[in-house]
């Protein structure tokens, strides 16, 4: 690929349709060459790598919005055509290909993407400062707090009635014009405050090159409508859709949910039966019922037993507070920054990434059945003591006995909220029960424009469930129930009481967490094999194998040790940080901020707690 990330990477809306036209028309990428054949011994035998990638299928996108005239939106893409992070379909040199991902040693800090560097300033500027102010351009704060940079939860000025009732007219060309604006993540996810990735980040101090946004508000999809579910107990008691009854429902059996193991008396008659239906013999009325299991607990209404969807609740409560209101947070510029923050802090030690880089099979030994190298596409043979490779790159001969599930993704970019308040600037999650039993619920991730994740004016709606079918199959009835699909012309005698999707994509992705090593066939022992992204909310499926296949690699090593702090480095003649030293002010980074703490309200950043070693 000539993009970083894989299946976690984000695209400006360019890049995105670059990679939906790649995925749409997928051909070979091999040739017939044979020369490299000749780097291989008699004593050795290849396991060819596929050719061509699997992973993505069922690739639909469509346009609602007022498309323009064909010209205005030829200009506005000629416009648009710039470097930009994870434009697979930009054709460049290796030069234009840093300055779309600084993340090599050899970036060089003018090629940083000009938004974001614009957004910052060098680090000598910042020291000292409670408070560092990004992004002007959408009014939204951020604040150093344990030497990353974290974006306030809270709202900025109200929009005026007449601006709320009628979203300003967003045609495609502009969406085209405004394309680096858009950072659109392939996986939709969030991370749980306390959560395994944020203890990650924290404790190796990757966390400083990471920007953060609380997720505002939890949501729930009931009787057509949606409305916004209280979790806190601030927000229990304020509720006005609650009676007094219900609150005193609600916050006793959440306080169970919080220490339920110490009660096993009130749920082990239940632990056969499911949780919905656990939930039903507690008194709750259905209102109640139907925040916990969809809102709180976020799990299936047939799947999900007892013991899964109480231990699913105490998560959910035991992440609140820590950052804001929720128990989520979402990383600014999106997903696809978090691959990146690694990536960061494995280059300044002289780790190596090559895009557009080919590989062509695994070298291995007859002997003793290790992989001993691996021959890319160049005819290039390339030794080591471990391989890692990521499920998608096996051939079907290695992955015979495997059976995978898929995810169905849908992205849209739609005019307004699907819950309009006095602030436009909110970051909502909402789960869309499924239309009939057995059918899985469909995950809702609405972004505004301060997540950097698209343009003022607009949201950004990532839905996700566990495939059934297409992915336009699975989300489309959800699609529905939430939003007006009409087009332009159509719209122009209705009355628009839900927001209007002005741009939609659909894909169904390969879900190949979970499955077992001895699923594949003929595997040499020192090569591991990773998975893409899961169907889950979190990250800790991630977290756990990368964790795993350190371990099974490097038993005595520490997994991530904490990085010393940038005054710290320690540079050789070469430029590349020693062994003791850690994150430097390399180029692709970016610039340090002070460590303070943030007293305002609803701010969202990973650090150490007073009570956290």
């Amino acid at each position: 690929r000539n993009y970083y990330g894989g299946n976690w990477a984000s695209f400006s809306f360019s890049g995105l349709l670059s990679w939906i036209k790649e995925n749409q028309q997928k051909t070979d990428t091999g040739d017939d060459c044979e020369e490299w054949r000749k780097l291989i011994l008699d004593n050795e035998e290849v396991i060819s790598l596929s050719k061509k990638d699997k992973t993505i299928q069922n690739v639909e996108d469509f346009c609602f919005g007022d498309q323009d005239s064909a010209k205005d939106v030829e200009e506005a893409g000629a416009l648009s055509k710039l470097p930009v992070f994870g434009a697979s379909g930009v054709e460049g040199t290796a030069e234009q290909s840093e300055k779309e991902c600084p993340l090599t040693e050899s970036a060089d800090a003018e090629n940083q993407e000009p938004e974001k560097a614009a957004d910052t300033e060098p680090a000598s500027a910042a020291e000292g400062k409670d408070m560092e102010t990004t992004s002007e351009n959408e009014g939204s704060q951020s604040t150093a707090l344990g030497g990353s940079t974290l974006e306030s939860g809270k709202a900025e000025t109200a929009p005026s009635e007449s601006s709320a009732q009628e979203p300003k007219k967003i045609t495609y060309s502009q969406i085209v014009r405004e394309g680096r604006r858009f950072n659109i993540d392939l996986v939709s996810k969030l991370l749980y405050s306390r959560g395994l990735l944020i203890d990650l980040l924290i404790k190796s101090n990757v966390s400083r090159y990471a920007e953060f946004k609380n997720v505002t508000r939890i949501l729930a999809f009931r009787d057509g409508k949606v409305e916004q579910v209280p979790c806190s107990r601030a927000d229990v008691f304020n509720s006005r859709q609650l009676t007094m009854v219900e609150k005193r429902m609600l916050m006793k059996f959440l306080t169970f949910c919080l220490d339920y193991e110490q009660h096993p008396d009130e749920y082990q008659d239940y632990e056969n039966s499911t949780f919905a239906q656990f939930l039903r013999t507690r008194k709750l009325t259905p209102s109640l019922q139907h925040f916990i299991l969809h809102s709180i607990a976020m799990v299936s209404e047939t799947d999900c037993s007892t013991l899964e969807g109480l231990q699913a609740t105490k998560k959910f409560l035991q992440c609140l507070g820590r950052y804001g209101n929720t128990p989520f947070l979402f990383p600014l510029y999106g997903q696809g920054e978090i691959p990146q923050c690694f990536c960061r802090l494995c280059a300044v030690f002289g780790g190596i990434y090559c895009l557009r880089h080919p590989v062509r099979c695994l070298v291995v030994d007859k002997g003793s059945g290790r992989c001993k190298a691996i021959v890319d596409h160049f005819g290039q043979r390339i030794s080591a003591k471990y391989f890692i490779v990521e499920d998608s790159y096996l051939s079907d001969s290695v992955c015979t006995n495997v059976c995978y599930r898929q995810i169905s993704r849908a992205v849209l970019i739609t005019d307004r909220s699907v819950l309009n308040t006095d602030s436009e600037q909110q970051v909502s999650v909402l789960t869309v029960p499924p239309v009939e039993l057995g059918k899985p619920a469909v995950c809702v991730i609405e972004l505004c424009s301060s997540t950097m994740t698209c343009m003022k004016d607009t949201y950004l709606v990532h839905l996700t469930c566990p495939s059934t079918n297409t992915a336009r199959e699975d989300l489309e009835p959800a699609v529905q129930k939430l939003f007006n699909l009409s087009t332009e012309k159509e719209a122009e005698n209705e009355e628009l009481e839900k927001p209007k999707v002005l741009w939609a994509v659909y894909f169904n992705m390969r879900d190949s967490s979970g499955l077992d090593r001895n699923s594949y066939n003929g595997l040499p022992s020192n090569v591991y094999v990773c998975s893409g992204p899961d169907s889950a909310l979190g990250n800790d499926c991630a977290v756990k194998q990368a964790e795993t296949v350190f371990r099974e690699m490097f038993p005595t090593e520490e997994f991530c040790p904490p990085s010393p702090n940038p005054e710290d480095i320690i540079y050789d003649e070469d430029g590349i940080a020693s062994e003791e030293a850690g994150l430097g002010n390399s180029p692709e980074t970016k610039p340090e901020t002070s460590v303070e703490e943030s007293s305002s309200e609803g701010s969202a950043a990973p650090k150490k707690e007073d009570n956290e070693e």
